[in-house]
């Protein structure tokens, strides 16, 4: 009788067999790694703004309050881009002729408003609120990253589920004292340890419907 498979074909077969399991595999953690770098989180992204603005500088150098440029922070959902005619309240006396500002004067001038890129932009299924995590002793820094180093303003968190989630079901270590909600900079070790449950208890926060569906999705 001949002969119908080749001496190798066992080997091909195991081969074959082989990436049939590790090729999907592979694929499926392949996407898992994807989902969550950089590239499609968004996060260490500085998107392009029509004047170039630095939080160093306004923030940390000249030690203007976050609450000054992002005035609806404290009672409304959203914080609130400034209009020109904040930007202006300065510097229609400082820096009148910066090159980089001519697009501010020009939208002074015309009236019409500077299109700023959203730097943290949550889909739209998403429901966050800004007064009430400040009102529950999150930090702008929490969410926002070292605000007071950055030149360009980045997205410092990746915002995904997993990533509000962890704060959600363990709150107690990443709140902050009122007086320090609105620092530049995020508190050192130090500054915070051990303090997180007796803020947990000072905030009056009940963690019981923290990570319910409808807390974040409405």
């Amino acid at each position: 009788m001949a002969q119908i498979f080749l001496p190798r074909a066992d080997t091909v077969f195991r081969a074959l067999l082989v990436l049939a399991l590790v090729v999907p595999a592979g694929s499926v953690a392949a996407l898992f790694v994807l989902a969550r770098s950089d590239y499609m989180t968004g996060r260490n992204r500085t998107p392009p703004q029509p004047v170039m603005f630095s939080h160093r500088h306004h923030v940390s150098e000249v030690g203007i309050d976050c609450r000054y440029c992002h005035g609806g922070v404290e009672e409304s959902a959203v914080a609130g881009i400034p209009p020109t005619e904040t930007c202006m309240t300065c510097h229609s006396q400082l820096f009148t002729e910066a090159d980089m500002l001519a697009p501010l004067r020009q939208s002074w001038t015309s009236g019409e408003r500077l299109r700023w890129t959203r730097v943290h932009d949550l889909p739209d299924y998403v429901f966050f609120d800004h007064s009430v995590h400040l009102a529950g002793g999150v930090a702008c820094t929490t969410c926002h990253g070292p605000v007071g180093e950055m030149r360009l303003t980045r997205q410092e968190a990746p915002l995904t589920m997993e990533w509000c989630l962890s704060c959600h079901r363990d709150p107690a270590p990443r709140l902050s004292p009122r007086s320090a909600l609105f620092a530049p900079l995020p508190p050192t070790g130090g500054e915070s340890a051990g303090s997180g449950h007796a803020l947990l208890e000072e905030y009056g926060i009940d963690t019981r419907g923290l990570t319910d569906c409808s807390a974040c999705h409405r």
